[in-house]
C-alpha cells in the first residue's frame, strides 16, 4: 500500500516538473522569435495603452432671474376641487351661488355667465320619417275593402301601437266608417287621424311648476337616456332664468355622478354628489336643504336605473320619495324616462315603475331613431299615463312638450 503512495507521489512530482521544464522553454521560445522579428523590422507595432476618458465638466448653473412682484405674475385660475373625494362620507356641492354682499371687493373678478344658445324648435314631421314610412301606401286604396283595414291594422301593429290597442282602434274606425259612410283611402286616413288625436286627447302634458321650490324625479332603467334628459330640461330652464339644482342620487351606476357634473358646468345648474355607493336618500335630503337654502326653483333628482324587475330598486325609488315629500308640496312630477325603441318592453317598464313610484308622466327618448312611435298610445291607452316629453335628436331643443295633434300630422306627412 505504502508503495503504491510512494509511485503515485513520484508520478506526480514528474508531471509538475515537466509542466514548468515546458513553460520555460516556450518563454524562451517567444522571447527568441521577438528578437528575430525585430531584426528583420517585421514585428508589428505594440497597441497604445488605453488612457481613461476625459470628464468634460458641466457647466455653471444660469444666474437665477430676478422674483417679480405678486401683482405681475399671471394668474392662473383654480381647478375645484372634484367633489367627493376629501372624505368618504361627506356630500359635496359644486357650482355654489354668488354670495352677496354690502360691499363690492376691491379687485373681485367679474363673473362669467353661460350663454344657454336659443335654437329653433325642430320640425316633428322631419324627425318621424321612420314611423312615417311603416303608414307609407295605407291608405293609396281607392276602395275601402278588407284588404285596406287588413293593411291598417298591420301598420298600427308594426308601428308598435300593440294588440290590445290596435284592435280597439280598429274597431272604433269600423263603427264611425259605417256611420259615416266612408268609401275611400282618404276619408279613412282623416278618420284615423282624428281617432288618434281623440285617443290621445284629455290628457293634462304640461310639466308643473310651483312656487318656492318644485321637484321633478326621474325613473328609468338604464341606458334610456335619463341623465341626458335631465341635462336637457336643465339647460331649458336656466335659460328660461330658473335656478336649477341636480341631485345625483344614482351613486350605483359607475361614473353617473361625474356625467351629471358635466352636465351642471356646461348648463350653469348646480349639483349635489356624494360617493359612488353613497346613500342615495342622503344626497336628495341634502339636496333638498340646499335647494331651499339658495332659494333655488327646481330640483331634479336622478335615480338609479337597474333592472325594473328588481325589488331593491323599487323599494329605493319609494324610499327617495318619502324623503322628497317632507318638503309638502314640492314633488311635482315623477317622469318615467323610456326608449322609444324598445317598443312593448318600454310599455312593461313603465307599467312596473307606476306600481312603485306613481309615475306621472312618460319622457319618450329617441322617437327619431325608430319606427316604433305607435309606444305613444299604447302607454297611455293601457296604462293612463300621458307621455309629456319627446326626444327627436341630440341637441337641447330637440326634447320637446308632446303635442298630439303634431305628432299624427306628422306620422301620416301633413
Amino acid at each position: 500500500m505504502d508503495l503504491i503512495w510512494i509511485v503515485l507521489i513520484s508520478i506526480v512530482v514528474v508531471i509538475v516538473a515537466f509542466g514548468f521544464v515546458a513553460l520555460g522553454v516556450t518563454r524562451r521560445a517567444t522571447r527568441r522569435t521577438r528578437e528575430i522579428a525585430e531584426q528583420f523590422g517585421s514585428l508589428p507595432p505594440a497597441p497604445p495603452k488605453r488612457r481613461p476618458p476625459t470628464r468634460t465638466p458641466p457647466p455653471p448653473p444660469p444666474a437665477p432671474k430676478p422674483l417679480l412682484p405678486r401683482e405681475a405674475l399671471p394668474q392662473q385660475p383654480t381647478a375645484p376641487m372634484r367633489p367627493g373625494t376629501a372624505r368618504a362620507p361627506e356630500v359635496r356641492t359644486v357650482a355654489p351661488a354668488p354670495e352677496t354682499g354690502t360691499g363690492a371687493p376691491e379687485t373681485a373678478p367679474a363673473e362669467t355667465e353661460i350663454a344657454v344658445p336659443v335654437e329653433a324648435k325642430p320640425r316633428l314631421r322631419d324627425r318621424l320619417g321612420r314611423t312615417r314610412a311603416v303608414f307609407a301606401g295605407t291608405f293609396g286604396r281607392t276602395t275601402l275593402d278588407e284588404a285596406a283595414w287588413d293593411e291598417l291594422e298591420e301598420s298600427l301593429i308594426l308601428a308598435d301601437v300593440g294588440v290590445r290597442t290596435t284592435t280597439a282602434i280598429i274597431a272604433d274606425l269600423r263603427a264611425k266608417a259605417a256611420a259615416q259612410k266612408i268609401t275611400s283611402g282618404e276619408e279613412l286616413m282623416d278618420l284615423v287621424k282624428s281617432e288618434l288625436v281623440e285617443q290621445l286627447g284629455g290628457a293634462d302634458r304640461s310639466l308643473k311648476l310651483v312656487p318656492g321650490v318644485t321637484v321633478w324625479m326621474f325613473v328609468g332603467v338604464n341606458g334610456v337616456g335619463k341623465t341626458t334628459t335631465i341635462a336637457k330640461l336643465a339647460q331649458q330652464e336656466v335659460g328660461a332664468g330658473r335656478k336649477v339644482v341636480l341631485a345625483a342620487a344614482d351613486t350605483f351606476r359607475a361614473a353617473a355622478a361625474d356625467q351629471l357634473e358635466h352636465w351642471a358646468e356646461r348648463t350653469g345648474s348646480e349639483i349635489v354628489r356624494g360617493q359612488e355607493g353613497a346613500d342615495p336618500g342622503s344626497i336628495v335630503f341634502d339636496a333638498m336643504a340646499a335647494a331651499t337654502g339658495r332659494h333655488a326653483d327646481l330640483v331634479l333628482v336622478d335615480t338609479a336605473g337597474r333592472l325594473h324587475t328588481k325589488v331593491n330598486l323599487m323599494e329605493e325609488l319609494k324610499k327617495l320619495r318619502r324623503i322628497v315629500d317632507r318638503t309638502e308640496g314640492a314633488l311635482q312630477e315623477v317622469l318615467l324616462v323610456v326608449d322609444a325603441a324598445t317598443g312593448q318592453n318600454g310599455l312593461t317598464q313603465a307599467r312596473q315603475f307606476a306600481d312603485a313610484v306613481d309615475v306621472t308622466g312618460v319622457v319618450l327618448t329617441k322617437l327619431d331613431g325608430t319606427s316604433k312611435g305607435g309606444i305613444v298610445l299604447a302607454i297611455q291607452a293601457e296604462l293612463g299615463i300621458p307621455v309629456k316629453v319627446i326626444g327627436v335628436g341630440e341637441a337641447a331643443a330637440d326634447l320637446i312638450a308632446f303635442d298630439p295633434v303634431e305628432f299624427v300630422d306628422a306620422l301620416f306627412g301633413a
